[in-house]
């Protein structure tokens, strides 16, 4: 898989076909249209190259000339700031930290759900928690087009993956989060988002 745009560029992303930490680094890149050479790491075992880039041979991992960095976060806060157009973060340091506190917020209520599920450990009790903390916060996706702003950002990247992966971790929206759901499609109708998908995530959703 390879992502191609107009930006040059000489970056190399090591990158999950099914990592959910990846996708939202991949949808980065495809919202900025940058180019970038990506390098699927499989389940079966992790390339000599990575090992040797990141002590901890984790996905995604970034490789731009002689910087190297492994946090998913870290990488789509860089791409940002390194390719500013179109801009994920707000300009201003106040509303740049209430965004980095929401992240943070994703990060902790909702991201740290997705790992206990996929690390098999309490997967009912995290689907139920996964499913409410959803509920919680459904009013907040109605309020604007996306998540809690008019422009596409940086949020709407962590929470799109999760949102993508509720059918596979058979996790149910009640009706009550109608608002979820709408967003939800606006945020998968986007040309970028189809882009950033690779095979084993389209699978996810097919039939």
């Amino acid at each position: 898989m390879a992502l191609i745009a107009n930006k040059k560029s000489v970056m190399t992303l090591f990158s999950g076909g099914s990592s959910i930490y990846s996708h939202r680094t991949r949808m980065v890149l495809a919202e900025k249209g940058i180019s970038v050479d990506v390098i699927e790491v499989g389940a079966d075992g992790k390339p000599e190259d990575l090992l040797e880039l990141n002590p901890y041979g984790s996905v995604p991992t970034l490789v731009d000339r002689d910087l190297v960095l492994y946090d998913s976060q870290v990488i789509m806060e860089y791409l940002d700031e390194r390719f500013p157009h179109p801009p994920l973060m707000p300009v201003d340091p106040v509303s740049r930290a209430r965004t980095r506190l929401m992240l943070y917020r994703i990060n902790k209520d909702i991201y740290s759900l997705v790992d206990r599920i996929d690390s098999g450990e309490g997967v009912d009790q995290a689907k139920k928690e996964l499913a409410e903390n959803l509920v919680a916060i459904s009013p907040v996706f109605d309020q604007k087009p996306f998540f809690m702003s008019d422009e596409f950002s940086l949020m709407d990247c962590a929470l799109a993956p999760v949102l993508w992966r509720l059918k596979v971790y058979g996790v149910e929206l009640p009706d009550q989060a109608k608002a979820v759901s709408k967003y939800a499609k606006r945020v998968f109708d986007r040309a970028a988002f189809r882009e950033s998908l690779t095979n084993a995530e389209r699978d996810m959703r097919a039939a």
